[in-house]
């Protein structure tokens, strides 16, 4: 059995506030995209993990695909997998992927193996993974707030336009990210302010993390100044960087090569 876990992008992000328990509160757009993973499964004698694609460092049970098989096999009984990830999604991007990936893990099991659970019980299970991998068991526009598992589904008026997303070199450590961060509450909730045509998100629809990450990268402010110089009529940077992506009515003409040949790009029509 094979899936294909998918990238996301953050519509404005703020941290409101540092929880008791060392966590933060958080409210922001998620919107899924199609950059995505392989994830492929196979009933085996024994466990076994294997990658391809980008280069995976690291004990593979802390991946989390194997953190979700690992925590599925406490409660059920599954057999043995041979489990492959093809891993297209960069990593320190803002995008999710490893998230995704645990998530859809969890999905797969379920279906494969006829676990028959709801949506909302693989969601709890996926909040142990992390706190932004229970929306990849929606996978549908949402806003979130608390840690981000908190989610209610939201309409965006985005069809027709174009986005671009471009990953410089540069990997961002959300643990970093964080430090650098100080929490600060909107006077008006995201949710109220991407209903506005997205034409006005410029000036209002933010990411907070990009203060602080372009003060330590100023090349990833850059390359959002680069995407409002292409026609872009909105850019920011996703989750805490460092993919910056750009809605645009037309892609710029050659949009890849637009770029240095370090930089991953990708595009869809929305």
């Amino acid at each position: 059995m094979i899936v294909f876990p998918n990238a996301k992008i953050n519509i404005g992000l703020n941290i409101t506030e540092k929880r008791m328990d060392g966590f933060h509160n958080l409210e922001t757009i998620f919107l899924p995209v199609n950059w995505c993973d392989a994830l492929e499964l196979v009933i085996a004698d024994e466990v076994h993990f294997s990658s391809s694609g980008l280069n995976i460092s690291g004990d593979p049970e802390s991946n989390l695909v194997m953190k979700a098989y690992r925590m599925m096999q406490k409660d059920f009984s599954l057999p043995s997998l041979n489990i492959h990830l093809h891993k297209a999604i960069p990593f320190g991007a803002g995008l999710g992927g490893g998230s995704s990936d645990g998530a859809f893990m969890l999905s797969m099991l379920n279906k494969r193996f006829r676990l028959n659970l709801s949506g909302e019980e693989l969601e709890l299970y996926a909040a142990q993974l992390g706190s932004d991998c229970p929306f990849f068991i929606r996978n549908s526009p949402v806003f979130a707030c608390g840690k981000g598992e908190m989610m209610e589904p939201v309409q965006l008026a985005l069809n027709g336009l174009f986005i671009l997303i471009v990953k410089p070199p540069n990997e961002v450590s959300t643990a970093k990210a964080f430090q650098w961060m100080i929490p600060e509450k909107p006077v008006n909730s995201l949710k109220t302010l991407v209903q506005l045509p997205v034409q006005d998100w410029k000036d209002q629809v933010v990411n907070q993390f990009e203060s602080s990450v372009f003060k330590q990268y100023p090349e990833i402010g850059e390359l959002k100044k680069r995407m409002y110089d292409l026609g872009a009529v909105y850019a920011s940077m996703s989750g805490s960087g460092s993919c910056v992506f750009g809605l645009f009515n037309e892609l710029p003409y050659g949009e890849k090569s637009l770029f240095p040949a370090s930089f991953l790009t990708f595009n869809q029509k929305l």
